[in-house]
């Protein structure tokens, strides 16, 4: 991959830690099963580009059944997540990364939209030689984030899971002098609300929710999307 890295974050898949804001909807064995199928989607995307670009970045730890059996399947490489923080954490990772690659791309598992070809559109920015690629996500983030450089000022303090944090990462590129390009926008699936825009789900989730995401009219690109801008 033209010396570059995969960095996935992703939680052990445990029953009221993980996708803790969908267990209204879900219930905890629902909301860590659905974490559980989204961690493996997103593992098929990336490593159907080339697995031996790819690292699992594991929290709590790498031990867990679920990621012995990730790396298994996938023949990839576990590494823990470390920092107080999820930016912390970031930080940590792509400064590993860097230290022996030219640029890196990290993402989590909350964009079951993800394609392939998102992802080969972000590494060939990167390849290009741009210093930053983001792809944005409808709440107000973004799903990937990729650096030629680690800046642990990109998430030093930054309001994680807000709306604001797709605004100040672009901020604070731009006052470093570095200029990131785009991907297309995505929508995150992280609260209830967020089920209806997804019609890739399993039927069990859907049922479970009590609606089709196929049938609903306010999903990204229509005219009630509320895209940052």
């Amino acid at each position: 991959m033209n010396g570059g890295k995969i960095l996935l974050f992703a939680k052990a898949p445990v029953p009221g830690k993980a996708k803790t804001r969908l267990i209204p909807a879900l219930g905890l064995e629902g909301a860590a099963k659905l974490h559980a199928q989204l961690v493996i989607q997103t593992l098929n995307t990336v490593c159907g580009l080339d697995e031996n670009t790819v690292e699992l970045w594991c929290t709590p730890d790498t031990n867990h059944d679920f990621f012995q059996s990730c790396t298994k399947e996938f023949n990839i490489k576990l590494r823990l997540q470390q920092g107080e923080d999820l930016g912390a954490r970031m930080q940590h990772a792509f400064s590993s990364a860097l230290h022996s690659h030219s640029w890196a791309i990290l993402l989590g598992t909350d964009c079951p939209n993800l394609s392939t070809d998102d992802l080969i559109q972000a590494i060939r920015i990167m390849q290009s030689g741009a210093e930053a690629v983001v792809g944005p996500a409808f709440d107000g983030g973004y799903y990937l984030l990729g650096l030629r450089k680690p800046v642990a000022t990109l998430f030093e303090n930054m309001p994680w899971g807000t709306s604001e944090v797709l605004d100040l990462t672009l901020q604070r590129l731009h006052n470093l002098g570095r200029k990131p390009e785009s991907i297309p926008w995505q929508q995150d699936l992280d609260r209830p609300e967020d089920l209806k825009y997804f019609d890739s789900l399993p039927e069990w989730v859907r049922q479970r929710n009590g609606h089709c995401a196929a049938t609903d009219s306010t999903a990204p690109g229509s005219t009630d999307s509320t895209a940052p801008a």
